[in-house]
């Protein structure tokens, strides 16, 4: 089983997870790119659903069978796991440092049955369906009440960390809040006391009059170049009305959502020559557990989703600082995928 430590200086976790280092291909050199050719075995393709673990949620064809051909939308547990259900585990000292096992759950949502087709090439209704799916296990995963927090995230591309090119995401529930969504808690806690009201709302509301940052926006959400951008291209994506987690979405919204995603990776595949990306959701914490550590939050915090291009490599100033060097101002990246 994985192991979960503290590093005792800066407060972060780290997973340590052996069973990660059985995937091929994770330490090949820098230098040698993975090339796959038509021949190339996928599991997550049609027809290859027994090369995975079983599913665990499926959207299928009336009549079809679990693990079977027939399917839309499918998720399956990680076969290489961060994380491993069990039981919630106490934390152990040994001397200053702490740890504890690797609780969590590792799966895999695979977007569609084509190889080929990204989320910005498939049809509106079935981005909504994968957007359903998503928070349908979000749902399901923190009824299980040792999971204090759900991440899901996409990694398109090998450089953007993706081991496997056919489309699809991941979810990752933990049994700790990570500190870069503590830390969000926090400011959120200690700006909505500063502003009067959510910070997000509050950033959401100047940028919508002023346009300057905006890329996209309809009736339910905005997307926007954020100020203080770390990478070229960076863009959140934010729900107008306030939330605290996606799983609240309405039906009306998860269709909104979809038709913002769908436009938003089209123009990064179209202006920006389909560059890989990571796709993250920032979510407020389980909220069957964490209330009376973050009475707050839902008032406090918005959830939100990072996209991010791989177009620069972080190097050693900004590993070592913190700081990111930024060669596209957020404006002219507005202007320039608005057209």
């Amino acid at each position: 089983m994985s192991q979960l430590r503290k590093d005792l200086i800066s407060g972060r976790w780290v997973i340590i997870a052996s069973e990660r280092s059985k995937r091929p291909d994770d330490f090949r050199g820098a230098g040698e790119a993975r090339t796959e050719t038509a021949d190339s075995f996928c599991p997550f393709c049609a027809g290859n659903e027994s090369k995975t673990p079983p599913e665990v949620y499926a959207l299928r064809r009336e009549g079809t069978q679990p693990d079977q051909d027939g399917w839309s939308v499918r998720v399956v547990p990680n076969k290489f796991p961060a994380l491993d259900r069990g039981e919630k585990t106490q934390r152990r000292q040994e001397g200053i440092f702490e740890s504890m096992s690797g609780v969590g759950v590792h799966e895999v949502v695979i977007e569609t049955p084509d190889h080929g087709l990204e989320l910005s090439d498939v049809p509106l209704p079935h981005l909504r369906d994968v957007l359903e799916t998503v928070r349908s296990r979000i749902i399901s995963i923190e009824q299980e009440k040792q999971y204090q927090y759900v991440q899901v995230f996409k990694n398109k591309g090998r450089a953007a960390g993706a081991s496997l090119s056919h489309p699809h995401s991941q979810i990752i529930a933990t049994p700790i809040i990570p500190k870069r969504i503590k830390e969000e808690l926090y400011s959120a806690e200690r700006l909505f006391k500063k502003y009067q009201g959510c910070i997000f709302c509050r950033i959401i509301g100047q940028e919508m009059g002023l346009r300057q940052r905006i890329v996209y926006s309809d009736r339910h959400f905005c997307v926007l170049a954020p100020f203080a951008s770390r990478f070229p291209f960076e863009m959140q994506v934010f729900p107008l009305r306030h939330s605290a987690h996606l799983a609240d979405m309405t039906p009306e919204e998860t269709e909104s959502l979809a038709a913002t995603l769908k436009s938003v990776l089209s123009k990064i595949k179209g202006l920006l020559s389909d560059p890989p990306y990571n796709l993250v959701l920032h979510q407020a914490p389980n909220p069957s557990l964490v209330q009376g550590d973050w009475p707050g939050m839902s008032k406090d915090y918005h959830w939100h989703m990072e996209i991010m291009p791989v177009l620069a490599r972080v190097a050693g100033f900004e590993l070592g600082t913190g700081f990111y060097i930024n060669p596209v101002p957020p404006e002219a990246a507005a202007g320039f995928l608005l057209g």
